[in-house]
């Protein structure tokens, strides 16, 4: 699946085995990625690691800036990118410390800029299935290697934060059939199929969300304990999954954007055009 980019926070740098290369500082049309780029090495594969939300966690969810960090990982030569994130639980069965791998995703947030094509240019992207199913199942298997702890499936709902939730939120969200809330794979997953890149999510249960009244309500400190507990299993994942993708991509993430441009090229604005030729160019060059 190409070199492969790995966002989450910057405690998975520590890795045994990995060779830091180089550190990078992108210029994105979009203005800059959350923090500086790390690029290492395993072996004879690349990988690359950007820190969400900066280092030392300064950004929150909405402020994020989710089109520069996928542009920039596009820029750099990524084709696979792997998010890890926590979520709370909103089914029984998917307990504080197991490991989520979803396959749905419903964009509950508000305040974030959804596409890279605006200014001109409009694009309806099929996103039908968010994740790569190919990339889901190496996840997968590369996250059950270290723990029978983990379910594959699930409908993972992102929320604009950085609030938690309220219980009746929570009930809602229960009754309309999701899996696991969180605040940052949206629009992270829509942005990576516009870039025409493989995308699924490694995301750590961390509570019962607040709908468990058995249960306390989500707080700062639960959510960094399980981080930190989990820690060296995700970085044994990462490992594992670097170790065993295909060399090619077979999925239909690739050529995502083969149908999705409606706009007359003949009117698409030259500036637009130079904003979006890494996305583009293949297409309308």
């Amino acid at each position: 699946m190409g070199k492969i980019a790995v966002i989450g926070g910057s405690g998975l740098y520590s890795m045994p085995g990995l060779e830091v290369v180089a550190e990078k500082e992108i210029e994105t049309p979009f203005g800059d990625p959350s923090a500086p780029i790390i690029v290492g090495r395993f072996g004879n594969q690349e990988v690359i690691f950007l820190a969400r939300h900066g280092i030392g966690h300064h950004i929150s969810p909405t402020e994020v800036n989710y089109r520069a960090n996928i542009y920039a990982l596009k820029s750099l030569g990524a084709e696979t990118i792997l998010g890890i994130s926590a979520c709370g639980s909103l089914r029984e069965d998917f307990a504080p410390g197991d490991i989520v791998i979803p396959d749905q995703l419903f964009d509950f947030t508000r305040d974030r800029a959804r596409s890279f094509f605006t200014g001109g240019l409009v694009a309806h992207v099929n996103v039908a299935n968010p994740f790569c199913s190919g990339l889901m199942e190496s996840v997968y298997q590369a996250v059950k290697l270290t723990t029978d702890a983990v379910h594959k499936g699930g409908a993972y709902i992102t929320i604009e934060g950085p609030r938690f939730s309220t219980r009746a939120e929570s009930n809602t969200y229960r009754a309309w059939g999701m899996s696991i809330i969180g605040m940052t794979t949206s629009p992270e997953a829509f942005l990576a199929r516009e870039a025409e890149m493989c995308y699924a999510t490694i995301s750590h249960v961390t509570d019962y969300d607040v709908w468990h009244v058995s249960e306390k309500p989500v707080t700062v400190d639960m959510v960094v304990e399980v981080l930190n507990r989990n820690t060296s299993l995700v970085r044994q994942a990462v490992k594992n999954l670097i170790s065993d993708l295909p060399e090619d991509r077979e999925c239909e993430c690739q050529n995502a954007m083969a149908d999705a441009f409606i706009t007359d090229p003949e009117m698409i604005p030259e500036d637009t055009r130079q904003r979006l030729h890494l996305l583009v160019n293949k297409y309308l060059d």
